[in-house]
């Protein structure tokens, strides 16, 4: 049986709580219809997330992108909406959609849109080239 589009986003328990890790991923097939001409635009979106207990299921996710395809959005509604989504399901401790979208007029428009979990502090980022450096003077 062929899939269809849908709004539902699935998760499952996230295999490791105790510790931040960064999940990644690129869609590089969005599409959504501009709401002033009806053409369609295309974008790939970038997720970043930190998860708490969920995450999200891949095939769900696919499925809920493919749902905007025939949606008249405008850019920054669409990127807004699909944080909003991700955040109700997940409610990550971190979280970043960054949609590309193509040109159009000769002008590539760039979406970010972020959430942090209220409390939520990362660790302090770990610099393994400055370490690499120290490292090699000392030899």
């Amino acid at each position: 049986m062929p899939s269809s589009p849908t709004k539902d986003l699935e998760i499952f328990a996230n295999p490791a709580t105790g510790r931040d890790y960064h999940i990644h991923m690129e869609i590089p097939e969005f599409t959504c219809l501009c709401p002033k001409t009806g053409q369609p635009d295309f974008a790939t979106l970038i997720l970043d997330y930190i998860p708490d207990r969920k995450c999200v299921e891949l095939k769900s996710l696919k499925l809920y992108i493919w749902s905007y395809r025939n949606e008249e959005t405008f850019h920054e509604a669409v990127t807004n909406r699909i944080v909003d989504d991700l955040v109700a399901v997940l409610k990550p401790r971190y979280l970043r959609l960054t949609a590309k979208f193509y040109v159009r007029g000769g002008i590539f428009t760039n979406v970010v849109v972020e959430h942090r979990k209220p409390g939520w502090n990362p660790p302090p980022a770990v610099d393994l080239v400055r370490f690499e450096s120290q490292s090699a003077t000392r030899g």
